[in-house]
């Protein structure tokens, strides 16, 4: 089976436990105002490629895995490509190799044929890191162009199947960075059962130049990233 991949990272250490193989697909239904690969976003940009090459690119580091690390498949958004992800966590598992999911569970619903494959996937997934982008429903439709009631409902599927995440958080100032927010977000992580761990990611421009060579407007040019201090209130409210 094939898919369409954007690029691949040998050697990541912050996408998952240990050292990782990245491999990031392409196609996004979200179009996030911070996000920092709006390259991904289009599915067709890709490269076509096949389960079994990834397999052995991926195979050829490893070595340096450790017994923590493994493969993570971030994006884009993985679960654009279901049936392509299903087959490629079958090959790993078969290797048996540690796999994980990096996912904004954008493309998340419990309609058909969807949900079912989503319950394959899972059988050969050990880890998802799941990104909260905002918890109020209508800041989040407007900082990505989505609601996010699915999301939420594919967090709580995942806890009541007891599948281990670790929850994102980008914290970015004007947006997600008010402590009213901040708590509705902690109060709604401690009704999940599963939940390893919890990041504040701090909103950074570092991507910027990429929407300018898209030839894309960037809706946050002017905000800078949280101080130090903002950083540490988010993590004493959510970690």
């Amino acid at each position: 089976m094939e898919g369409y991949i954007h690029s691949t990272e040998s050697f990541g250490s912050v996408d998952g436990p240990g050292v990782r193989f990245i491999i990031f697909l392409s196609g996004c239904p979200m179009r996030c105002r911070f996000c920092h690969n709006p390259d991904t976003w289009n599915m067709a940009d890709g490269e076509r490629t096949e389960t079994e090459q990834l397999v052995k690119k991926a195979l050829r580091c490893r070595a340096y895995w450790g017994s923590d690390g493994g493969v993570t498949v971030s994006g884009g958004e993985p679960l654009m490509q279901l049936d392509f992800l299903i087959d490629l966590f079958k090959r790993f598992k078969e290797e048996g190799v540690n796999t994980c999911i990096d996912t904004s569970g954008a493309p998340f619903t419990r309609e058909q044929p969807f949900f079912s494959k989503f319950e394959e996937l899972m059988k050969y997934t050990d880890l998802l890191l799941v990104d909260i982008k905002h918890i109020d429903p209508q800041k989040h439709i407007e900082l990505t162009g989505r609601p996010n009631d699915n999301i939420l409902d594919m967090l709580r599927y995942l806890s009541d199947i007891k599948k281990p995440i670790w929850i994102r958080h980008v914290l970015v100032p004007e947006w997600s960075d008010n402590d009213e927010y901040l708590m509705r977000t902690h109060e709604f992580i401690s009704t999940l059962e599963n939940v390893e761990r919890v990041e504040v990611l701090p909103y950074h421009t570092l991507g910027v130049h990429k929407w300018e060579a898209l030839g894309l407007e960037y809706s946050l040019d002017g905000i800078k990233p949280p101080s130090e201090e903002r950083i540490e209130n988010a993590k004493s409210i959510l970690v």
